[in-house]
């Protein structure tokens, strides 16, 4: 299920980073790599707020759609 359909408040485990390479890169550089934990803080017009190794980062909708959690 992508990060952008998630509910608040549990923790999830990274499957797997969908996308081009370089989005790919950028998502890693965040943090968001296959096996991490992620949890949703909050959801804004599709976009969020999530938990990742004790830092919160502020995502697209487009970008939550390609992590699978």
């Amino acid at each position: 299920m992508p990060l952008s359909m998630v509910p608040g408040g549990q923790e999830f485990l990274i499957k797997k980073i969908s996308g081009k390479e370089e989005v790919r890169r950028f998502l890693e550089n965040l943090g968001f790599v296959a096996g991490a934990q992620v949890s949703l803080v909050s959801k804004i017009s599709g976009n969020v707020i999530v938990q990742i190794k004790d830092s919160r980062v502020a995502i697209s909708k487009e970008m939550a759609q390609k992590i699978i959690v």
